[in-house]
């Protein structure tokens, strides 16, 4: 499985190296990272995006995760491929806005990776 990973927080990119390094090894999943909403558009554009899990941070300077996913929605209104949002503040009305543009899942940070491990690799 290829994770897209979208947050502009550089890194985070080393803590989901560490976090997911066994499963990286061996194959189950692979992680790309880019640091914006249109730096994730110009990836998918060249890529078959059904084939790629979304992880987006909502809180980015330029185009928010919202957008990001309002513009993936657009063009792929149902899963694939798959959006998880994040974000650090969980309250209900990023929850809902999110959840309304057809966010699969919306997870708060700081991130349980147990627990995104179970949602990712089930």
């Amino acid at each position: 499985m290829n994770i897209l990973v979208v947050d502009d927080e550089t890194d985070i990119k080393d803590l989901f190296l560490q976090k997911f390094r066994k499963e990286i090894r061996s194959g189950q999943t692979s992680f790309t990272f880019v640091f914006s909403g249109e730096e994730a558009l110009e990836y998918l554009k060249d890529r078959n995006p059904e084939s790629v899990l979304i992880l987006s941070d909502i809180n980015m300077p330029g185009m928010t995760g919202l957008e990001l996913l309002r513009r993936i929605r657009g063009t792929h209104p149902i899963a694939p491929p798959q959006v998880m949002m994040i974000t650090a503040y969980g309250d209900d009305v990023n929850r809902n806005a999110a959840m309304s543009l057809g966010a699969d899942d919306f997870l708060t940070k700081p991130l349980d990776f147990n627990e995104l491990k179970t949602k990712l690799l089930k």
